[in-house]
């Protein structure tokens, strides 16, 4: 196989797309539906509060994380439970667990007040043979109220689904914005010697658990894309020694090429409402922007500036798409409307700035930036102000948000020494504030992208 992942293209194409990608696209490249939730309701107790309306805000979570009551719900999988929802609280570093035993019935209040706890949970698995029935409740420590009550029943085998959808509900009710932990990110695993790496399509849950390829390694494969409408990915292939972005079906595993350009197509991400894509496309010494309609597969050019413009992303709202482009004399940032036309430069730090990404909340575009030999990872605001540098490193870039925008995963690389020792390369999380970075135990990978919240 090790004869097929070194891609055999032209030294100008090469040169072109690194340009393009940044030092590591070419630095050595020689749940399903079935999950039912029933309201449970508390004898006695005030009616939940409404959608949002919480006391603690965000920031005020990440100053002081909100401690909270989390008994075990059993043992074997019903611990299992438990510990996921946990970690995802934990993790994101605005709760901070605290074990107890389960009460028989309503929590003692009293005793969880003396921990210091602003919120409890309580509940109960049962083993229906093929499918779960997790009971969970919320509770308000300073009332004494319930504001959550809900029974989710599953298939027995999504019971890390049903912890992801806890741990959201929890979120959600405390701190007033949609949780992001039923969710998954697809990326690029790398295996083998830094030289000739073998990458594979691969996907796991959010907090790197439940990893399975999607691809088998033999061609080298970069960029997936979610769609954020459907199952699917875009992402490019080096198939058949031809560089060119496909479409992978994830409910399949069906592939198929998004167009037949006489060009490289490289760059993709998807429209929001997911009915097209929008692509970069080789040209003599630079790259034009498309977009595909995938119901007909017409394609409509939207730049020809003679430059590299490449990197394309959507706003949420679908009107404008911001992209790199050296077409100032070094690769920058730029506004344009979905329709093409006139484009505007929005940044102007020191360094060369790529992979930019707007975020679904629509108020900050993510980027990375290489000054001086070193990456940074920052973000601003569509129009270029509030520019503010996340974190550095020696690689750091392929930004994307997490569904609710108060998260980016990014691919994290250290060097080398010789002969490729000492490089690692794998993905990180941050909080867009520059809080709580943290490596997701995923092993040697690149190129991370967020879905949606699993429908």
């Amino acid at each position: 196989m090790t004869s097929s992942v070194k891609p055999l293209i032209p030294d100008d194409d090469a040169d072109r797309l690194a340009a393009a990608f940044g030092r590591r696209g070419f630095m050595g490249a020689g749940v399903a539906g079935g999950l039912m939730a029933t309201p449970l309701f508390a004898a006695g107790a005030a009616h939940a509060q409404a959608a949002g309306d919480a006391e603690i805000t965000v920031d005020q979570a990440r100053t002081a994380p909100i401690p909270i009551v989390l008994p075990s719900l059993g043992s074997g999988v019903a611990q299992q439970i438990t510990d996921v929802i946990s970690a995802d609280l934990g993790n994101c570093g605005l709760f901070r667990p605290i074990s107890a035993s389960m009460p028989q019935g309503t929590p003692d209040f009293g005793s969880y007040k003396s921990m210091g706890a602003r919120a409890a949970m309580t509940g109960k698995v049962v083993d229906q043979g093929n499918s779960l029935r997790v009971e969970f409740r919320l509770w308000d420590v300073v009332t004494g109220k319930q504001i959550q009550g809900t029974a989710y029943t599953a298939a027995s085998q999504d019971w890390r689904r049903i912890a992801h959808v806890i741990a959201d509900v929890i979120y959600g009710r405390l701190l007033g914005e949609q949780g992001y932990f039923n969710s998954r990110i697809a990326y690029i695993a790398r295996s083998g010697p830094r030289a000739r790496q073998v990458t594979r399509l691969a996907i796991m849950d959010q907090d790197g658990a439940d990893s399975r390829y999607l691809t088998n390694g033999q061609w080298l494969t970069l960029t997936p894309r979610f769609n954020p409408a459907n199952s699917e990915l875009a992402f490019m292939s080096y198939a058949n020694y031809r560089p060119r972005v496909y479409l992978f079906n994830l409910n399949t595993g069906q592939q198929r090429l998004l167009g037949d350009f006489s060009g490289i197509s490289f760059a993709p991400r998807f429209a929001p409402d997911g009915r097209s894509v929008v692509l970069s496309v080789t040209r003599g010494s630079g790259s034009d922007i498309y977009t595909v309609d995938l119901a007909t597969m017409a394609r409509r050019q939207i730049t020809s500036s003679g430059a590299i413009d490449t990197s394309p992303s959507y706003s949420p709202d679908g009107s404008q798409i911001v992209f790199n482009s050296d077409r100032g004399g070094s690769p920058q940032l730029y506004i344009m409307s979905a329709a093409g036309g006139d484009a505007k430069r929005i940044s102007y730090g020191h360094g060369h700035y790529g992979s930019p990404v707007w975020s679904p909340r629509g108020d900050l575009i993510a980027f990375s930036r290489i000054a001086n030999g070193s990456f940074s990872l920052g973000v601003m605001a569509p129009d270029g102000t509030g520019e503010r540098i996340l974190t550095q490193g020696f690689t750091v870039e392929s930004p994307t948000f997490c569904p609710n925008g108060r998260v980016l995963a990014f691919c994290r690389q250290s060097s080398a020494g010789s002969n490729g020792a000492g490089f690692a390369t794998g993905i990180n999380t941050i909080d867009i504030t520059g809080f709580h970075e943290r490596a997701l135990p995923a092993g040697s990978a690149s190129d991370p992208t967020w879905s949606p919240l699993n429908k």
